[in-house]
């Protein structure tokens, strides 16, 4: 998941969030069990259509937010079709675009509050024999959180990069991002303290 709730209103924000990451475990368990490489290119037709039905605005934000993918594409076709096995490359790609592109649609459907609800219900056999797992809530909070943060300074980064150099971004930008993303940690660490800690 690498979105939050899209400001768009659709349909699809009503419905409840457990239905949702159900149906999205049910959705991956399909796609990862077929190989055919026509079944990869409905599913993500299907995927792109649901995107395109909330309108244009929608449409646009998940595209951006799947952008973060393609050097993992471009990596994925160029390796198999270097061993002569692209095919299997197209249908890795295709599969891996489709699932994203899923998790990211409920992500922007359903509000963080409403995801940690269903973590906790989820959990609740776990406090019943006596395991604390406000921990876990948090740390998926989190991470569904600053992944998109992260992503827009690691973008932010390199295109300061581009601006004040014409070599290529590369490792040199991995030591900023390193230090904003501690940054980010302390200062969020220090908040969760003044509210009463873990």
């Amino acid at each position: 998941m690498i979105s939050l709730s899209s400001p768009v209103e659709t349909r699809a924000h009503g419905w409840p969030a457990g239905a949702k990451l159900a149906a999205l475990c049910i959705a991956t368990v399909v796609l990862f069990s077929i190989e055919a490489l026509w079944f990869q290119a409905a599913a993500l037709g299907m995927t792109l259509l649901a995107y395109a039905i909330p309108g244009r605005r929608f449409f646009s934000t998940g595209m951006s937010q799947l952008r973060i993918l393609l050097p993992f594409l471009v990596l994925i076709l160029v390796w198999h079709g270097a061993t002569a096995d692209l095919e299997n490359g197209v249908i890795i790609a295709l599969r891996m675009i489709t699932a994203v592109g899923m998790a990211n649609l409920v992500t922007m459907t359903t509000k963080l509050s409403q995801m940690i609800s269903v973590v906790t219900w989820l959990t609740t056999p776990l406090r019943r024999i006596g395991i604390k797992t406000r921990g876990i809530e948090l740390g998926i909070a989190l991470v569904v959180r600053f992944t998109p943060v992260l992503t827009i300074k690691g973008q932010t980064l390199a295109q300061a990069w581009r601006a004040r150099s014409a070599k290529r971004v590369g490792w040199r930008v991995v030591i900023p991002f390193t230090v904003l993303a501690i940054d980010d940690a302390e200062h969020v660490a220090e908040a969760l303290r003044a509210r009463g800690g873990m």
